[in-house]
């Protein structure tokens, strides 16, 4: 009897240490997961407080009148504290945090370390962008939630700020042109006619008074509304034209005439590594250039085939070259007016929604709107671009109806599929929508998914009926095999020795797009090296995981539940997607 008690004792003794032992180690998991989610939310503030107008887009008005200098001295701060962050950041051991939080630590990780690399560039000297640089700023405006007269205030203390970052750009390109970091000549030479235009404008029609103009009579009075426009009027005159003016003439006789006529990132001190870093950044991969170029090389074989297929289909008697000519000439094919076009992408849009429960079972809730690219801007970009959602206000696909007579009626389904739903709309608003996650991973964007799943998007539109009509199919083909190009001119341009014009002979020879549509896209490409490898990295990728479900998987796969999987942890690198991806075909079987 004693012995059986002692027994009984020694158990309960062992039960209650290991029960006091299993404790304090949950206690330390809390603790670095407390301490975790801490650090998480603390570097959200810091960075809406380092990024005032990104957090103004999101709703939050406590930075409206701040914008972010880009002054040279500013910019080395901003390296020296991401550093310090990183450290800080690195003192969290990944195994001692929880399954969610490990996921966190690797977006995190996987950020910061593309961002130290990035400090070896020196990207300030060479930010001259036709779509979106220096000179478009009042693009920005249109963004912005104006829902009270302060708000307009703000915007025009924003604006008067910025006529510090247009002189700071002027010293910039003034010190890259001394050290040998040159935009293209033909590229500055679009911005200088942006510049110039703009500044030649009468002033009521200056793109920076829009925002003012367009106030709306339910937010300010009239009085307030008058009072804001003799204000904008005003900075415009006095602060933001002659600092363009003062720009645009260091750019006409001093940069242009000694910037270099290459077009390629090599060509510019450290350019070749440069580039490679630019590959590794937009892809979240380690291939190579020359990897890229042979799975473009690939892609574009594939695709070619398949749109042999369609010309054999209608009985085209012709080669594929006068095929080609045939779609970019025949009037059938496109609008005459831009009222037409712009109808025609607004109801293909609502075509589309309601088609959206055949392949997905979880649906984003932020309304979007269908709206034409300015057209100061125009003639200089590409056929269409989103802006997500904000608290506020919905998102946006932009069409450009800038010479509809070039722009094809068969590309508005597939345009529609990438910009709107399942696209970049769709994704972006169920990353927006994620509840119970870090507020940082609700605005993530890896290049490589976003523009990823979008391309993905495309051809999804065969599975929702969209490209019945052999035409709208072809120009499903063309995107695709546009993206497939592009690695191949992206990677031709800034790692070999591919010239602009071998560039735009490969689009012509393989794609139905418009000669204004090809020239744009090129001279894209030659601004924003490596941007364009991310979207056919990304959408092989997760098309290659799909191939894997429906093979593992079976009678067990459903392709609802591979795009929950896929979009349900928000924009994350390639390689975390494919761990995760892979678990799931796992946990299936």
């Amino acid at each position: 009897m004693k012995n059986n008690k002692a027994l009984t004792l020694v158990i309960v003794i062992t039960c209650v240490n290991l029960l006091l032992w299993t404790m304090s180690d949950n206690d330390k998991e809390s603790m670095a997961d407390k301490d975790f989610k801490n650090y998480l939310a603390e570097s959200w503030e810091m960075s809406l407080s380092q990024s005032p107008i990104y957090a103004s887009m999101l709703g939050d008005k406590r930075f409206n009148t701040e914008i972010v200098s880009n002054s040279a001295d500013e910019i080395e701060k901003r390296k020296l504290k991401a550093i310090d962050s990183y450290d800080e950041f690195k003192t969290f051991n990944i195994n001692d945090l929880s399954e969610s939080n490990r996921l966190n630590y690797m977006i995190l990780d996987k950020d910061f370390s593309l961002e130290i690399d990035s400090h070896n560039y020196p990207e300030h000297f060479m930010d001259l962008n036709q779509r979106g640089g220096i000179q478009s700023f009042y693009e920005t405006g249109s963004r912005m939630i104006f829902s009270s007269y302060q708000d307009y205030k703000d915007w025009l203390t924003r604006l008067e700020k910025y006529t510090s970052n247009i002189k700071n750009a002027n010293a910039n390109y003034k010190n890259g042109l001394e050290l040998g970091y040159t935009q293209p000549k033909h590229i500055t030479t679009y911005v200088l006619e942006q510049i110039e235009s703009m500044v030649a404008a009468d002033i009521v029609n200056n793109p920076y008074l829009k925002v003012f103009n367009e106030a709306s009579l339910e937010i300010v009075t009239p009085d307030e509304k008058d009072e804001l426009i003799l204000s904008a009027q005003k900075l415009i005159k006095e602060s933001l034209n002659p600092a363009y003016s003062d720009l645009a003439k260091f750019l006409r006789n001093e940069y242009i005439p000694n910037s270099r006529n290459s077009i390629g990132i090599k060509d510019v001190p450290n350019g070749s590594e440069w580039y490679e870093y630019l590959a590794r950044y937009h892809t979240t991969t380690d291939l190579t250039p020359d990897e890229i170029h042979e799975i473009g090389l690939t892609e574009i074989k594939r695709i070619r085939a398949e749109m042999e297929d369609i010309i054999a289909s209608v009985k085209w008697s012709g080669d594929f070259n006068s095929f080609l000519d045939f779609l970019r000439t025949d009037k059938r094919f496109y609008y005459d007016n831009a009222d037409d076009l712009f109808d025609a992408y607004l109801i293909m849009s609502k075509k589309i929604d309601p088609l959206l429960p055949m392949i997905f079972k979880d649906f984003q809730k932020a309304p979007y709107g269908v709206t034409e690219i300015p057209m100061e801007s125009a003639p200089y970009t590409t056929t269409a671009y989103y802006n997500s959602p904000s608290k506020g206000r919905p998102g946006y696909y932009y069409v450009n109806l800038y010479k509809p007579e070039s722009r094809p009626k068969y590309e508005i389904p597939v345009l529609s599929v990438h910009e709107a739903v399942p696209g970049h709309h769709f994704q972006i608003s169920i990353a927006q929508e994620m509840e119970n996650v870090p507020e940082f991973r609700k605005h993530q964007s890896f290049t490589s998914f976003v523009e990823g799943w979008a391309l993905y998007s495309e051809e999804l539109g065969e599975h929702m009926g969209l490209y019945d009509d052999p035409y709208d199919k072809f120009g499903q083909l063309t995107y695709d095999m546009w993206r497939a190009i592009r690695l191949v001119v992206d990677t031709g341009m800034h790692y070999k020795d591919w010239s602009r014009d071998d560039a735009i002979d490969l689009f012509v020879n393989n794609t139905a797009k418009s000669i204004l549509d090809i020239e744009n896209e090129v001279d894209r490409y030659i601004a924003w090296p490596g941007q364009a490898l991310a979207y056919k990295i990304g959408q092989l990728k997760i098309l290659e995981l799909r191939t894997k479900a429906e093979k593992e998987l079976g009678d067990k796969y459903d392709i609802k539940d591979f795009h929950y999987e896929v979009l349900k942890r928000g924009s994350v690198p390639l390689s975390v997607l494919e761990s995760y991806i892979n678990e799931w075909i796992e946990s299936k079987k």
